[in-house]
């Protein structure tokens, strides 16, 4: 009698998102409903994040495996010593921008001058140094932003923050027509975004499974970007977890992230999805210390390994 067909043993990953559940994640939600985590011998165990929730921290306490983060954090690690790096930049691209009103003159940073910008915490010790240093703006120009719209709607000469993928979608609704939407990321501020965080650790002593993790995500981000049928189990997961997100604005959502080139540009173009280069992390950590924004004399090399990446997956 024939013996009975053994399972397989999936290795367990955990792996941490910034945010809540959006297109912006879709390329692992896609690898889990699409058997790419499973084909490469992972159960992987994909947590949203949400306010309030300091991923880091999570990482730090070994609750996760892996976590999204980005540029700026990985020279946290370093100025902090811990023990964690980049292994991959699925966004070439930081997704954040400025937005204005259409027929206002505003179509290019230059024309930033004069007007109020509403700005949150995060961005003032970002990109608004890199940005106020390079077209002499002024800080007086700045104002709180609160995640609300209504300020902006309200006055034609504010510009305000915003992620690519989603205010640009719902402050068309409002003015019945596209509104002005400036890459942050055009102007050349050159950090990566959702990029994997992972400790040195488990990238030395579980090689293989964060190799096999790596390559299934970056495989998931190549099929989730052509949309289509072939997304639809994996948006239905999206919308599973964060009923906020709808049909329409996740279609928004893969389509601007490949209008504007976000996964597919910069080191992509050779290196596939995910890919990164020494020369790019050294010249934009160049870039922040010239504007206050990092230290100086932090050792760059250590902020990411390129082990995991550059193989050509998803390259265009």
């Amino acid at each position: 009698m024939a013996g009975r067909p053994r399972a397989q043993t999936l290795d367990k990953v955990i792996f941490q998102t910034d945010w809540r559940a959006q297109a912006e994640h879709g390329g692992y939600y896609q690898a889990i409903a699409a058997g790419l985590y499973r084909q490469a011998g992972i159960d992987c165990d994909l947590r949203q994040g949400g306010p309030s929730l300091n991923t880091s921290q999570l990482l730090l306490a070994g609750r996760v495996d892996m976590i999204m983060s980005s540029s700026f954090e990985a020279f946290t690690y370093i100025r902090e010593e811990a023990p964690f790096f980049t292994i991959a930049a699925i966004f070439q691209k930081d997704p954040q921008v400025l937005i204005g009103h259409p027929d206002t003159g505003l179509d290019g940073f230059d024309k930033l001058k004069g007007r109020p910008l509403l700005i949150g915490a995060g961005g003032r010790v970002t990109y608004w140094p890199f940005l106020r240093h390079k077209y002499g703006l002024s800080d007086s120009q700045v104002r709180p932003y609160n995640f609300n719209m209504a300020p902006f709607l309200a006055d034609r000469n504010v510009v305000q923050q915003g992620f690519l993928s989603s205010e640009p979608y719902s402050i068309a609704q409002a003015l019945g027509r596209p509104p002005v939407v400036l890459l942050i990321a055009d102007a050349g501020f050159s950090a990566y975004q959702t990029t994997i965080a992972v400790s040195r650790r488990m990238a030395s002593e579980k090689k293989d499974l964060v190799k096999r993790f790596v390559d299934a995500s970056l495989e998931g981000w190549a099929q989730y970007l052509k949309g289509g049928p072939g997304v639809a189990a994996a948006n239905a997961l999206i919308k599973q977890a964060n009923p906020e997100q709808t049909d329409d604005r996740i279609d928004y959502a893969i389509r601007v992230l490949n209008e504007r080139g976000i996964v597919l540009s910069g080191d992509a173009l050779q290196g596939g999805i995910g890919a990164m280069s020494a020369e790019r992390w050294k010249s934009f950590y160049e870039s922040m210390t010239e504007v206050d924004v990092l230290p100086r004399g932090l050792d760059v090399a250590r902020a990411y390994s390129l082990e995991f990446v550059n193989k050509g997956i998803g390259k265009p």
